[in-house]
């Protein structure tokens, strides 16, 4: 399946004007309701994910010795918000282009084939024909960029040179489409990815990322996005003229009965994680599972509550990757206040030695991930005079 992206002078990704359907992305009908900052302010459609507050409570400096503050506001375009939020031209650009990609990459799961083929990626896992369309636009979008030194994907476990400087320039590792063996059944799936400074992927950690995003494309898209150097994370909703508009900030993970388990084969043959999900069902926790990574831990983050787990055991390996999905999503789970673990540390703090390395994981509130270290480990790192790590 070919498809291909043009890059504008301002860094706009738009699908090839080969069809009307993927030219109305960008010019939609002039019937369809365009929303401003003031109508989304007052429109309730959007439920819980709309902060309804006219600027956000985020000041970050811009320099060091500048006394000039800078307001991320509720309504802002996705270009003004990183304008405000960072003077680093390079990230913004990185930032920008890969938000376009999403973009184009939600249309086309909208309407492209999602039947299997007969693809494999070096992991041995079956790609399906949109994780491979993703995955083309990401690179293309990285390339465009001119800021990527290196790129790799899950599905190109292998560092790309995107041309980019070493000095100013970034490596971003991505996950194109994760829960793409869900696409068929027209679940929510996303794109993950994590920006490192400079050109390693390798004998770094979470915690040097510099950004991390996540692109939901559900029945609203979504891109979600963390900078190191401003508080929260941050929920930008593609409207339908195509643009992204910033309309929430999450800064803090509460206490709530909302959990999803993942590899719950897990449970045969690990005592501790069935004991962990026995107490779960006693205490009435709400069940929230959908099989996506992406929209699991997404909901933690909008509803600011609950706890997302997948547990390893002697006969079921860890699956998750540490490069492409685990670190980047617990940089966005711990930005917006929450914590992560791998039962003993914060993912963040565990260096990613190889591509391919892998990992368990917990996201969630404090006391959610105090329990899980606590019961599959026996004490946890969380508790009063313990070291916690580095903030984000």
């Amino acid at each position: 399946m070919e498809a291909s992206i043009t890059c504008y002078s301002r860094g706009t990704f738009l699908p090839n004007a080969s069809s009307q359907s993927s030219t109305a992305l960008a010019s939609p009908p002039s019937n369809v309701r365009s929303f401003t900052p003031r109508s989304l302010k007052s429109n309730s459609f959007f439920g819980e994910s709309l902060r309804t507050v006219s600027k956000s409570s985020l000041k970050v400096s811009r320099t060091k010795n500048s006394s000039l503050v800078t307001k991320c506001e509720i309504g802002d375009s996705l270009e003004e918000f990183l304008t405000k939020a960072t003077t680093d031209k390079g990230l913004i650009r990185v930032m920008t282009c890969m938000g376009e990609a999403i973009r184009t990459i939600a249309f086309k799961v909208r309407t492209a084939s999602c039947g299997g083929t007969a693809c494999i990626n070096t992991f041995g896992d079956e790609q399906l024909a949109v994780d491979m369309l993703a995955d083309k636009l990401l690179f293309e979008a990285l390339t465009y960029s001119h800021f990527c030194k290196y790129a790799c994907s899950e599905e190109v476990p292998e560092l790309q040179d995107m041309g980019g400087p070493v000095e100013g320039g970034f490596s971003v590792a991505f996950d194109p489409l994760d829960g793409s063996s869900i696409v068929d059944t027209n679940f929510t799936v996303g794109t993950i990815f994590g920006v490192w400074p400079g050109d390693k992927l390798t004998g770094v950690t979470g915690r040097d990322q510099v950004a991390a995003a996540m692109g939901i494309y559900g029945p609203r898209t979504t891109y979600v996005i963390a900078l190191k150097d401003i508080p929260g994370t941050h929920e930008f909703l593609l409207l339908d003229e195509g643009k992204w508009q910033h309309v929430k900030d999450t800064t803090e993970i509460g206490e709530g009965k909302m959990f999803s388990p993942g590899n719950l084969r897990a449970t045969f043959d690990n005592p501790a994680y069935a004991k962990l999900i026995d107490y779960y069902v006693k205490e009435k926790y709400t069940l929230r599972y959908t099989g996506g990574m992406v929209p699991d831990v997404n909901q933690i983050i909008v509803k600011e509550k609950g706890v997302f787990t997948n547990v390893i055991s002697p006969t079921t390996k860890a699956k998750l990757r540490l490069l492409f999905e685990v670190a980047p999503l617990g940089f966005l789970v711990e930005k917006a206040g929450g914590y992560s673990s791998d039962g003993k540390q914060s993912v963040l703090d565990k260096v990613i030695n190889v591509l391919d390395e892998r990992t368990e994981v917990a996201y969630g509130s404090k006391n959610e991930i105090i329990r899980f270290e606590e019961t599959l480990y026996g004490s946890s790192r969380l508790k009063a005079g313990e070291p916690v790590g580095a903030a984000v």
